[in-house]
C-alpha cells in the first residue's frame, strides 16, 4: 500500500496548525488530511458537491486513509502545484477544472487524475470509491509499471510545455504585428451576447482582461466603427453586470460568475482579485462615457472591499465564501443562503410608502421579486435556493422610474433607503467565513483599484486606502534585505499578523500584480517612492523568474524540487497573466526612467508567445493589450511644476479624464528625485512664465510646452491623432483578409 511508505513522517495533527482558511475549514471532513508536504500521493482542491458526496462519506474515507496519504492544496497559495498537476489532467482527459484530484507516485509523478467523479458508478462513468480502489490494486500488482508510465507523463508534459513557444534565442526579438488583434477583436464581436452582455454562453465571467483589451482599442480610434464597438460592448457587459444578480446589490460587491447567461444566479463567493479587477474596469467605463451609473459601481465596489475584506493595518483578505447557515442552529449550511430573501421578508421589511408609491410594489419590480422565488429550476440543481429571490434588475433605472412616474434620482434615493432596511436585516444572519490568508498578488490588485478610483475619482480617500495596503505589503509581506516578496499572510486570533514556519516564496504574479499596483498608486499620489520601490521590484523579479535561455517568465522561481515543471504562465482568464502584466509594467518602467533595457524584454516576452497570440488570441487579451502598447509607445505627459501647485493640479486633472492605456504621468521631482536622475529629458523641463507646464511626450519626443488645461486636452487629442494617422490603422487591421480566409478561432 503507498500510505504505508511515508505515513510515520507525518505528524497526525498537523492540520491544526494550518493558516489557510480552505484547508481549516476542511479539517472535520472524514478523511485524514494533511498539508502539502515534501512528498505526496493524491492532491486534492476539492468543491462543495464533492466534499459532501465523498469526503464527507465514512466508507469513501474509510479507503483513502487505508491506502493513500491524502494531501489537500488551497491552490491560491500554491498556483505552482495547481498548474502543474492541471495541466496533466487537460493533456490526459482534454478538459479540466474543479474539483481536482490527482493521483502521484512517492516522487510525484503523476499517473491519473480527473475533476468531479461522482460517488457510486453511474452512466457508464467510475464512482469515486471505485476510482481509489482501482489505483490501488495497480499500484500493489504493478508498481513498477506505473512508476515509468509516471516518468514518461513528466517528460511529456515537459514537451508540450515548450512545444508551441517561440526558441530563436534570448536574442532576438520579433514582435508579431496586430493581425492577433484583428483576430481577437472579431472572436470578441462574434462572440458577443447582444442580450445581456458578455463573450460565453453560461457560466459567465466578467474577467476584466477582456475590457482592458476592448477599451485599448476604443481607445487608439475612438471614431472608427470598431472602436465604438468595442466600447459599447464594454459599457453594455458592466451595466449588465452591474443590475445583474452577480452584483450584490445589498452587501455590495460582485460574485465569482453567473451559472446562467443573464448574470442572475451567482456562485455566490466573492473574490477580492475579481473585485479589484472590476474597480478598474469600471473606472475605466466612467472616463471613457462620463456616466455616473459607473462611478457609483466604483464606490459600490470599493465600500465592500473596505468593509468586509479589510484588515485595519492594511491589508485584504481573499475571499468571502459561497455557504452559509440559513439560520442560527441551523444544522447544514445552504450557498447563498446570506444572499436571498423570500418573498415574505422583502414584503414585511419595506411595507411603507414614498412619493404616493407602495414601496415593496416598487422594490419587487425592479429586482424581479416573486412570490414563489425567481430563481429557475435549471440554476439550482441542489434546491437550496427554492422559493428563494436573488436581486436582480433585468431593466434599468430609467424603466422602473418611468413605470412608477417618479424621477431617477428619487427612485435612488428610495431604492437606497430599501437596501439600507435590508443591509440591516442581513447583518442579522449567520455570516459566511471570510478566507483571511492575504495574498500578495490580490494587495497588488486592489491597489490597483483604490488608486485608479482616488484619480479618475479625484478622491483623496481612496488613495490614502492604496498606501496604506502598499505600506501593509512591504512591512508583512517583503524582506527588505533580499528584496524578495513573500506570497501571502494569514490573520491570527487576536487580529494580528501572522506567517507560517516556512513562509511560501512569492511567484511571479505576486510581483508582477504589485509592480502593477505601485505604478499606479505613484501617478496617483505622485511620491516618487512607490516608482522606485517598483523598479526594485523589476530587478528581483528578473533575477529570479527570466528564463536567459528562452526568454520569457517563469511562474515560479527555481530550487523547489516538488516541482517537476516551472511553466510560463501566459493565458489571461479570471486573472492575467504574469507574464501579460509584465509586458506592461516593463514598457511604462521604460517610459519612466529611460530604460531601453526593459522595453527590449518586453519585447523578448511578445516574442516568446508569439505563436500563441496568432494561434489562439482571444486567450491572451492582456497580452494583446500589451503588444498595441509595445507597438505605439506609452503616451508621456510630462508636468514641469510643483506638484502641490493648484496650476499642476489643474493639469492633472485634464489626464483624469482621458481614457489612455499605458499612459505615463510624472511630474518633476527635482534635482535628487529619481525622475530627474534618470534622464535629460525631464532635467531639460521647466515651468514657462512661472506657471507649471505640460509636456506631451511619446519616445521623449515632446510637443510644445502648455499652461493652461485647454491647451493639454487639444495636445493630448491630437498627439493620440497623429499617432493613429501614423501607424498602421487599427481601422484597416480588421478588415478581413483579402483572400477571405476567417480569423481563427481562440479557445
Amino acid at each position: 500500500m503507498i500510505s504505508t511508505l511515508f505515513r510515520e513522517v507525518i505528524m497526525r495533527n498537523v492540520i491544526r496548525r494550518l493558516s489557510s482558511e480552505s484547508l481549516i475549514s476542511n479539517h472535520f471532513c472524514a478523511i485524514n488530511p494533511y498539508p502539502t508536504v515534501s512528498r505526496s500521493n493524491i492532491v486534492e482542491r476539492r468543491c462543495h458537491v464533492m466534499e459532501k458526496e465523498s469526503f464527507e462519506n465514512e466508507a469513501t474515507a474509510e479507503i483513502m486513509n487505508k491506502y493513500f496519504v491524502n494531501i489537500k492544496v488551497d491552490r491560491e497559495e500554491r498556483p505552482d502545484v495547481d498548474h502543474m498537476y492541471m495541466d496533466f489532467v487537460q493533456a490526459t482527459i482534454g478538459g479540466g477544472g474543479w474539483p481536482l484530484s490527482v493521483f502521484l507516485t512517492p516522487t510525484l509523478e503523476p499517473l491519473a487524475g480527473g475533476t468531479y467523479f461522482p460517488p457510486e458508478n453511474m452512466l457508464g462513468r467510475p464512482g469515486f470509491k471505485t476510482v481509489l480502489k482501482n489505483i490501488a490494486e495497480m499500484w500493489a500488482e504493478k508498481k513498477t509499471v506505473l512508476e515509468t508510465a509516471g516518468q514518461k507523463a513528466l517528460e511529456v508534459l515537459k514537451s508540450v510545455s515548450v512545444s508551441d513557444l517561440e526558441s530563436s534565442g534570448p536574442g532576438k526579438i520579433s514582435v508579431p504585428d496586430e493581425n492577433s488583434v484583428r483576430q481577437c477583436f472579431h472572436q470578441f464581436e462574434r462572440s458577443f451576447d447582444e442580450g445581456f452582455g458578455g463573450f460565453s454562453k453560461a457560466p459567465k465571467f466578467p474577467q476584466p482582461s477582456n475590457f482592458n483589451f476592448l477599451f485599448h482599442v476604443y481607445s487608439r480610434d475612438r471614431e472608427s466603427p470598431e472602436g465604438i464597438r468595442a466600447l459599447n460592448m464594454c459599457l453594455k457587459t458592466l451595466k449588465k453586470i452591474a443590475y445583474g444578480g452577480i452584483h450584490d446589490h445589498v452587501n455590495s460587491g460582485f460574485a465569482r460568475y453567473s451559472v446562467d447567461s443573464k448574470w442572475h444566479v451567482p456562485h455566490f463567493e466573492k473574490m477580492l482579485y475579481d473585485n479589484a479587477q472590476l474597480a478598474v474596469s469600471f473606472c475605466d467605463a466612467f472616463v471613457a462615457s462620463k456616466d455616473q451609473f459607473f462611478s457609483d459601481i466604483v464606490h459600490d465596489i470599493l465600500t465592500f472591499v473596505n468593509r468586509d475584506l479589510g484588515h485595519e493595518l492594511g491589508g485584504f483578505y481573499g475571499a468571502e465564501d459561497a455557504d452559509s447557515y440559513p439560520k442560527h442552529g441551523a444544522a447544514e449550511k445552504k450557498e447563498g443562503a446570506f444572499c436571498v430573501w423570500e418573498y415574505s421578508e422583502l414584503e414585511e421589511f419595506l411595507n411603507f410608502e414614498r412619493e404616493n408609491t407602495q414601496v415593496f410594489e416598487l422594490f419587487a419590480h425592479h429586482f424581479g421579486v416573486k412570490k414563489n422565488g425567481n430563481v429557475p429550476p435549471q440554476c439550482d440543481p441542489h434546491g437550496e435556493l427554492l422559493e428563494k429571490n436573488i436581486l436582480c434588475c433585468f431593466g434599468s433605472y430609467e424603466e422602473t422610474a418611468s413605470k412608477f412616474n417618479i424621477t431617477v434620482p428619487k427612485l435612488k434615493e428610495i431604492l437606497q433607503e430599501c437596501l439600507g432596511i435590508l443591509y440591516k436585516e442581513r447583518q442579522k444572519r449567520p455570516k459566511p467565513i471570510t478566507d483571511t490568508k492575504m495574498v500578495t498578488a490580490w494587495q497588488g490588485l486592489m491597489i490597483c483599484g483604490f488608486a485608479k478610483a482616488g484619480f479618475v475619482l479625484k478622491d483623496q480617500r481612496y488613495i490614502n486606502r492604496a498606501i496604506l495596503a502598499a505600506n501593509f505589503v512591504k512591512k508583512f509581506l517583503y524582506d527588505e534585505g533580499t528584496k524578495t516578496l513573500w506570497r501571502c499572510c494569514y490573520r491570527g486570533d487576536n487580529n494580528e499578523i501572522v506567517q507560517i514556519n516556512n513562509p511560501i516564496k512569492g511567484f511571479l504574479e505576486d510581483y508582477a500584480f504589485l509592480i502593477r499596483g505601485l505604478l499606479d498608486l505613484y501617478e496617483a499620489s505622485l511620491d516618487a517612492d512607490w516608482l522606485q520601490w517598483a523598479e526594485v521590484l523589476q530587478e528581483t523579479q528578473d533575477r529570479l523568474f527570466w528564463d536567459s535561455t528562452g526568454m520569457g517568465y517563469f511562474s515560479s522561481p527555481a530550487g523547489d524540487s516538488s516541482i517537476k515543471i516551472r511553466s510560463k504562465e501566459d493565458q489571461d482568464g479570471a486573472e492575467p497573466s504574469g507574464n501579460s502584466v509584465s509586458v506592461h509594467n516593463l514598457l511604462r518602467l521604460a517610459a519612466y526612467l529611460d530604460r531601453q533595457d526593459l522595453k527590449s524584454k518586453a519585447g523578448r516576452i511578445l516574442t516568446v508567445f508569439s505563436k500563441r497570440l496568432k494561434s489562439i488570441p482571444r486567450a491572451f487579451p492582456e497580452m494583446l493589450s500589451g503588444l498595441l502598447l509595445y507597438h505605439d509607445a506609452p503616451t508621456q505627459v510630462f508636468i514641469a511644476g510643483d506638484a502641490s501647485d493648484q496650476n499642476t493640479e489643474a493639469l492633472v486633472d485634464v489626464l483624469r479624464s482621458r481614457l489612455i492605456p499605458g499612459r505615463v504621468l510624472a511630474v518633476t521631482d527635482g534635482k535628487e528625485g529619481i525622475l530627474y536622475k534618470r534622464h535629460q529629458t525631464l532635467a531639460r523641463l521647466r515651468p514657462i512664465g512661472g506657471k507649471p507646464a505640460a509636456y506631451v511626450c511619446r519616445n521623449f519626443a515632446c510637443s510644445l510646452p502648455v499652461t493652461e488645461p485647454e491647451d493639454l486636452a487639444d495636445s493630448l487629442d491630437a498627439k493620440c491623432s497623429l499617432a493613429s494617422n501614423t501607424r498602421e490603422r487599427l481601422v484597416d487591421t480588421l478588415q478581413p483578409s483579402s483572400s477571405g480566409e476567417e480569423p481563427h478561432k481562440g479557445k
